[in-house]
């Protein structure tokens, strides 16, 4: 996680004052901006622990039907609990956009995509890469060595500015086949080509921070899951939000406890408590120290 990294701020309080916070100086105040940030002062300066990546990583596309999920997904699970850490797979279900890589005929289609991404020795990513190709018939794929700063712009063109979004998260410890069941059936339902469930792994590295370490405590997660609903016109808001609604409500009994905070809605500000669990109460008295007025409040608001 990004806040596991961070050493040290710059910030400015609710009542003017100017404050670092690292484990060293005003560390309440570094403990809770880690995943709490928002709610605690403006942030004016980072200080964050670097890792060497690449220059050039190994990523890419694999593309399955949507009619082969279950199957790639089971194996898919089966496969991630092995991986080295260096080795990180994302599951995207969507319509298939126009990738020069895949059959003008595929285009529009419902599809199920891994997205590759391996950190370590490129003449080691073949051997990892390989067994992917076995969880189904692809339509195609597109891996090859490239800059790490090319890969993390790879799915700029399809989050364009200007469209209508709407977001619904669930934590998983793990994903249950009744829990593939549901992504899989709410894709055959997509509202519309832009919208999509993603399947975000995380693990590794995050899961051994303790939960209480900082603000951010859901040490457990091991898998993110999004709803993305996204739509260009005024008229399609009903229908896409409600199949979001819809998609997250059906898949709540398979999820874990709480969940990753910024991709809560506006209107999810119940959830607040779940998204830091027993972290916060802690959250709630600091919030009386350092903004006991409430100044900052236009976020996933902690009440003092």
């Amino acid at each position: 996680m990004t806040v596991d990294n961070l050493l040290a701020v710059d910030l400015v309080t609710a009542d003017g004052r100017q404050l670092r916070a690292s484990e060293q100086e005003n560390d309440d105040l570094f403990w809770a901006i880690r995943g709490a940030g928002g709610n605690f002062g403006i942030v004016t300066g980072f200080e964050y622990r670097l890792h060497p990546v690449g220059p050039e990583i190994t990523a890419g596309l694999i593309v399955f039907p949507i009619a082969e999920a279950k199957r790639m997904l089971q194996q898919y699970r089966d496969y991630m609990d092995s991986a080295p850490e260096a080795l990180n797979i994302w599951v995207v279900m969507r319509k298939a956009p126009p990738l020069p890589f895949l059959p003008e005929e595929v285009h529009g289609k419902e599809v199920a995509v891994l997205a590759v991404f391996y950190a370590g020795a490129t003449e080691d990513a073949e051997r990892l890469i390989a067994p992917l190709r076995d969880f189904g018939t692809a339509y195609g794929e597109h891996i090859g060595v490239q800059p790490y700063v090319e890969w993390q712009q790879a799915f700029d063109p399809l989050l364009t500015p200007g469209a209508r979004n709407y977001w619904k998260s669930h934590n998983f410890t793990e994903l249950k086949d009744e829990a593939l069941d549901i992504m899989i059936d709410f894709v055959h339902r997509l509202p519309g080509p832009q919208c999509e469930i993603f399947i975000c792994m995380v693990g590794g590295a995050a899961n051994r921070v303790a939960a209480n370490a900082m603000a951010y405590g859901h040490r457990d997660a091991r898998f993110v899951l999004n709803v993305h609903a996204r739509w260009d016109e005024i008229a399609q808001d009903d229908t896409c939000i409600a199949w979001a609604r819809k998609f997250f409500k059906a898949s709540t009994p398979y999820a874990s406890a709480g969940v990753y905070i910024n991709f809560m809605t506006e209107e999810e500000g119940e959830r607040v408590k779940a998204a830091y669990g027993p972290n916060y109460e802690r959250l709630v008295q600091l919030k009386r120290q350092y903004d006991p007025e409430n100044l900052f409040h236009l976020n996933q608001n902690i009440s003092p």
